[in-house]
């Protein structure tokens, strides 16, 4: 066998210590979840925008309130993002203004707090994955390193038998080791990536919703 056979990626791996082919394993299979992960929240947060830019076309186009909330609520499917916040505020709104009684800003708060509630639903979906895609980006290169530290004293220690340590015999047992800190750095790169970009997405959409609650506040304060 050739040393460039002995350094094929492939031959490194299966060639790897028992510790050190563990933790590649651990960080492939973050790897896939964290892909998986990433087509999951590029859909949803894409569906979300996409669903939001829609509602707020039909919300601000000047047409009746109640024909709105009727439309949104006709479907099959539960109303999603900023639709299911007015949803909830108008319903709320609606109820409230039945009892008679009540005072303006007692139906006013209903409307704030079930918006406020619909919002926090709505943020959690968002945030969905999040955490995992931080957590595989802060501690896949760890676990990686921890894998490389691993061969290296393998290596180190195999060469403790040896009268005399050449490259050759050395350069192996490195390139084995390395390969973690590798595969650790391909798993926790595109998280990072991922994560940065959903978080900011989730921001701007929350800004969004936000104010959205209060312009519709103002306009269901009118019609009070």
């Amino acid at each position: 066998m050739t040393v460039a056979n002995d350094m094929s990626l492939l031959t490194l791996i299966m060639g790897a210590s028992l510790p050190v082919q563990a933790v590649m394993v651990i960080l492939l299979i973050t790897s896939l979840f964290s892909w998986w992960y990433i087509f999951i929240k590029v859909a949803t947060i894409k569906r979300a925008e996409t669903e939001s830019e829609e509602f707020e076309n039909k919300f601000w186009s000047g047409g009746d309130l109640n024909k709105l909330y009727e439309a949104v609520t006709a479907g099959r499917r539960k109303p999603q993002g900023m639709a299911s916040i007015f949803e909830a505020g108008f319903k709320e709104f609606v109820r409230h203004r039945q009892q008679s009684r009540m005072e303006v800003s007692d139906v006013m708060e209903g409307s704030r707090r079930a918006m406020r509630a619909a919002y926090n639903r709505e943020l959690d979906d968002l945030d969905a994955h999040l955490p995992f895609l931080a957590s595989v980006g802060s501690v896949s290169p760890y676990i990686g390193l921890f894998g490389t530290v691993w061969g290296i004293m393998n290596s180190f220690r195999g060469l403790s038998n040896v009268a005399q340590a050449t490259l050759s015999q050395v350069a192996p047992g490195i390139a084995e080791a390395l390969v973690a800190t590798a595969i650790g750095l391909f798993a926790a790169i595109p998280a990072v990536i991922a994560y940065n970009r959903f978080a900011s997405s989730v921001d701007r959409l929350s800004v969004r919703y936000e104010s959205f609650m209060e312009e519709f506040t103002n306009i269901l304060q009118r019609k009070s």
